[in-house]
């Protein structure tokens, strides 16, 4: 007999900021304004807005056991294992950076996610992937934009919601 489980799984973004960490103590006793590094005395700070977050919808399970789904920054979707339809929309998250034109930054976000249901089944979102360059630099606007996806991991029978957190972190270089 042939179980069909739905899911939807999505991961809200806690978008977080930092100014240069790299001797920041040291700056800031050195500052001419106390307790102000060199990019808060410039007035931008780096900000982080997210557009979309990750979401993968509906999907179908075709059995016990563990299956997959991953959603690239393109768009493009694809399913393993027990999952064997990826229904609905399917969304990539997308985020903007604002801050001084022409800086370099340095963009983090973690390499595994927890997904958890209101039932407490849990679910992972691992190799989460960007578009961003080798070198993300703001442009001459001081803005950048940015596509992220992943894959879902799911084992045994997890109907339900799925909820997490994707924290990005950016900080000029």
């Amino acid at each position: 007999m042939c179980r069909t489980a739905f899911f939807i799984a999505s991961i809200s973004v806690a978008a977080s900021l930092l100014l240069p960490a790299a001797g920041a103590a040291q700056c800031r006793l050195c500052s001419a304004t106390p307790g102000i590094s060199g990019a808060e005395e410039a007035g931008i700070p780096v900000e982080i807005e997210v557009e979309s977050t990750l979401r993968f919808d509906r999907l179908v399970q075709s059995g016990a056991g563990t299956g997959t789904a991953t959603l690239a920054p393109d768009g493009t979707k694809a399913v393993a294992g027990s999952l064997g339809h990826f229904a609905g929309a399917g969304l990539v998250g997308s985020a903007v950076i604002r801050g001084e034109p022409g800086r370099l930054l340095r963009i983090d976000m973690p390499a595994l996610v927890e997904l958890y249901s209101l039932s407490g089944a849990r679910a992972v979102v691992d190799k989460i992937v960007t578009d961003l360059p080798a070198a993300p630099r703001l442009d001459s606007a001081g803005r950048l934009s940015f596509h992220f996806g992943g894959r879902l991991q799911v084992s045994g029978e997890g109907e339900g919601d799925y909820r997490g957190d994707l924290p990005i972190t950016a900080e000029y270089l």
